[in-house]
């Protein structure tokens, strides 16, 4: 079978980067893209943008370069699609709960078709043609809160909650995409699979059971559920529940507790941090009592100690300094507006939502951020009486380093620079 790839160039702010390029659970998009279609695909052919496609006689896959899928919804779609034997393009459903609520808010990629919403996932059993069905997969959604919390932070129920897919697939077209793509369709779908297997399979559960009583620790602790990589160093006072995944060469420290997160290779957490429901990319340090929340950090990044992210997204080769704080809760019940794909402010469909720093940023200490405001690639923040809270999206021509004598020592790596000036890509 011959794939092939549409480029979607436009890059997401503030990381100044195409989504195929960002890391979605600790990998980038177009290498799980690679690895998850690998099995059906024999040879694969790139579509720039503008490029004429060549005549093709053969069973085709076509997408975009900014769709996640996970494994789950790629096979459900590719064995419904390869049965029918008829041209297909991937739908959803409007009401379609998980659609509806994450995937659909701040995204300009679906093509509206009546009570359907068409994604850029085609199968061609003969090559591309101009007309095509829609396919519609359902993702299985389940509502799942997770936390209780008063009356009036929430509208109905006083739970915040999520529509959680046992099979998951979306549009990467702004930062908050990342976010529910790692956490939403990412860790909380993974525990909703292994809940789901525990109750209908007595041998999965009578495994991890097992398991548990013979290394004697909780069943959430056990190593069927918590998958430790080579030559890592863990402390015994250290806290670890699963499902959780933790790459090679990482040390963890006493007091820390991680709890159903992805931790990647090389990757240093110290004494009492608090890493739950998050992604932590390669070569990330997390100093001394550093706290994440359900929040992505891609490689290579530091967030100092006393620091406390909630439902953020940071970016590679960043530090963040000692005791800042992004806030993700607007203290007046007002709807959270985030940037979309096109850079416009538009409502998150969150009622919390926490903020996004781009890649090779410097954040010094004790900033505080409001919900959804954004830092851009390359950008450098020295706390100050003039500014130490963050209350608007801050851009390239904001930072901090054009106003010192020592701006050439930053190196920037996400953006060109022409005569002295500076422009955005």
């Amino acid at each position: 079978m011959l794939k092939i790839i549409l480029h979607a160039p436009n890059p997401i702010m503030p990381f100044c980067e195409p989504a195929r390029d960002l890391r979605i659970q600790n990998a980038p998009l177009w290498l799980r893209q690679r690895d998850l279609l690998a099995p059906y695909v024999t040879h694969e052919q790139e579509l720039k943008k503008g490029e004429r496609l060549k005549p093709v006689r053969e069973p085709t896959i076509v997408y975009r370069d900014n769709l996640f899928f996970d494994e789950f919804y790629i096979a459900a779609f590719m064995e419904k699609a390869i049965r029918g034997k008829k041209p297909v393009r991937a739908a959803f459903r409007a009401e379609d709960p998980a659609f509806r609520d994450h995937a659909l808010p701040l995204s300009t990629s679906y093509t509206p078709a009546g009570s359907l919403y068409l994604a850029d996932l085609w199968y061609y059993p003969n090559g591309p043609v101009a007309d095509v069905e829609p396919l519609v997969i359902d993702m299985l959604a389940r509502e799942i809160g997770y936390y209780h919390i008063p009356t009036y932070m929430a509208d109905k129920s006083g739970d915040l909650v999520f529509q959680v897919p046992l099979r998951a697939m979306m549009a990467i077209d702004a930062w908050a995409h990342i976010f529910i793509a790692d956490v939403v369709f990412g860790l909380f779908a993974r525990g909703a699979r292994y809940e789901n297997k525990g109750n209908e399979s007595l041998a999965f559960k009578l495994k991890i059971i097992g398991k548990a009583i013979y290394e004697g620790r909780q069943v959430l602790e056990c190593s069927e559920v918590v998958k430790v990589g080579k030559n890592c160093v863990i402390d015994p006072s250290a806290v670890i529940k699963g499902p959780t995944t933790i790459g090679d060469n990482v040390t963890i420290n006493a007091g820390a507790v991680i709890d159903n997160s992805i931790i990647g290779n090389h990757v240093n957490v110290s004494q009492g941090c608090q890493v739950m429901l998050s992604v932590v990319g390669d070569g990330t340090f997390l100093p001394f009592r550093a706290s994440l929340f359900m929040t992505t950090i891609m490689e290579d990044s530091m967030v100092a100690q006393n620091t406390c992210l909630q439902m953020c997204v940071v970016g590679k080769r960043t530090f963040i300094g000692a005791g800042s704080t992004w806030t993700d809760y607007n203290l007046i019940p007002a709807p959270i507006r985030a940037r979309d794909g096109a850079g416009k402010l538009g409502l998150s469909n969150r009622p919390v939502l926490g903020g996004c720093v781009g890649h090779n940023c410097r954040i010094g200490a004790g900033m505080i951020v409001y919900p959804a405001r954004t830092i851009e690639s390359d950008v450098v923040l020295a706390a100050s009486k003039e500014r130490r809270i963050i209350d608007r999206d801050v851009v390239f021509e904001d930072s901090d380093h054009h106003h010192l004598k020592s701006s050439d020592l930053h190196q920037v790596l996400y953006h060109k620079q022409s005569k002295g000036d500076t422009e955005s890509w």
